[in-house]
This record gives structure tokens, sequence and C-alpha cells, in this order.
């Protein structure tokens, strides 16, 4: 697996719309996919959970990092395609648990890539969450890219000594990555350690009432966005429930397309 798959959960600083977003609208959008992608078993309703997201991608110029992510992530999408379709599965569930796995992945990419860890941080304290949490959780998210900036250093460092890594079967392969998993968990030890040296230094905890130098406060456009999002979640969820959507998947009778209209006719009907 590609460690590109990483680049699009990194964040940059911009001065896109997106970018500028508060942190909870957006937070709010990867839940209502992530709710959304769990809920539904059809694949039209994941394949455009998936594709609404590319115009917000594109606002906050991130596309080619998460195409490269998207690509990266191409081979645990194509596992879980196999892992589905000889267990015994259907053509069509098989793709839905792909493009499911797929959603997720652009959504929590798309929060990531825009959402600065300090910003998240206070998010997460808004949101009632202890402050030990929530700075372990963003020490976690700042940590992530750097582990596999340094598993990336240490794989060119291998390479360079004559280690193949894309040669061999599986078994070799699996093994040929003992040089590089060693040296990169000792690495992380060391820099957990130094991460808990310098907190304790600087006497982390010992005040309870903190007080952040940055308040982040929700604009106008920012509660719109919430809104319209948290709308759209209610009426996807109504939607699942109340409406028989189109199933194409090959064991089950797919009703006609004028059945489902009807249905969503009475049911508007009934709430009027």
């Amino acid at each position: 697996m590609s460690l590109k798959l990483f680049e699009g959960f990194k964040f940059t600083h911009m001065t896109t719309p997106v970018h500028r977003m508060d942190p909870r609208p957006k937070f709010l959008i990867a839940l209502t996919i992530f709710i959304m992608s769990l809920l539904s078993m059809n694949i039209l309703v994941l394949l455009t959970l998936f594709l609404v997201q590319i115009p917000i991608i594109y606002v906050a110029k991130s596309f080619h990092r998460w195409l490269n992510s998207i690509k990266a992530g191409a081979m645990l999408a194509s596992l879980i395609f196999i892992m589905n379709f000889i267990t015994g599965s259907t053509l069509v569930f098989s793709l839905t648990m792909t493009l499911r796995f797929l959603v997720l992945m652009s959504a929590f990419s798309l929060f990531f890539m825009t959402t600065s860890p300090d910003d998240l941080g206070l998010a997460l304290e808004k949101m009632g969450l202890p402050y030990m949490l929530s700075f372990t959780f963003t020490t976690a998210v700042r940590l992530v890219p750097t582990v596999a900036l340094e598993a990336q250093t240490i794989i060119d460092a291998q390479r360079s000594r004559g280690l193949e890594l894309d040669k061999g079967g599986l078994v070799n392969r699996v093994r040929k990555y003992i040089p590089i998993l060693i040296p990169l968990i000792v690495s992380a030890i060391r820099r957990s350690t130094e991460l808990a040296e310098a907190l304790e230094s600087r006497a982390f905890g010992v005040t309870q009432k903190r007080e952040s130098l940055t308040v982040l406060k929700m604009k106008q456009s920012d509660y719109l966005v919430a809104a319209t999002v948290f709308l759209t979640l209610l009426i996807g969820v109504y939607i699942q429930i109340s409406i028989s959507l189109p199933n194409f998947d090959n064991n089950i009778t797919m009703p006609p397309i004028w059945q489902f209209w009807d249905q969503l006719k009475e049911q508007i009907t009934m709430i009027i």
C-alpha cells in the first residue's frame, strides 16, 4: 500500500472558503456522509455521496492530493471487493461495500485536509470534550503524516542498501518489511518519549481551567451550511426509512422506477 494514502489526511494552510469554514459544519458534513453511507445499501446513493464531495474538494484546491489518496486506497478497496465476492456475495453487494469504503475514506479525507489540528482541538473543546482527550486526539492527527513521512524515508534508505520490496511472493514481501517496521517503531517510541518529557517540563495538566488564545466563532455562512447539511441528513434518513429505493442487486427484483416516484408523492402528500 502506497504511503500516498496519507496525503489525503494532511492539513495544508490555504485561503479557500472551505479552509476558512468553522470545523463544526465541516465535521457535520463528514458525519452526514458517514451516517448516510452506513444506512444505505443502494449503489446509486453511495455513488451520489461520493460524487457530491468532488466539487467541495475542487473549491478547497485539494483535488490532486485527494486523488492520490484515493488511488493509494484502491488496493484496500480491491481487497474489500475480492473478499466479499469470493465469500459468496453478489457482484452488486461487493461493489456496494467497496464504494462505501471509498465514500467514508473520501469524507474524512476532505475534513482533515481542510481542518487545522488547532481548530479541531478548539472545536472538540467547544463540543464539551475534556481538554486531555482533545489534545490526545489532535496530537495523533499531527503525528500520522509525520510518521508516514518518516516511514517513506526509511523505505528509501533501505532501498538504497539493496532491499527490493516489490519482488518475490506475498510471504517474502511481508518479511522484507521487517527492516522497515523495526526502526519505525523505535523512532515512534523515541518521539513519544520526547513529547512526554516536553509536556512534563511545561507542567502539562496542572492548570484545570484553561483559556485559549484563539476563540472559534461561527459566521452566518457557517450556520447556513450547518442548517443545510442537517436538513439534508433528516431528509436522507427519512427517505431511507420510509421509501423503497430502486435496488440493483441480482437477488432482489428491482421495482419499477415509477413505483419509487409514486411512493415519494404519497409520502409528500401525507406530510402536507
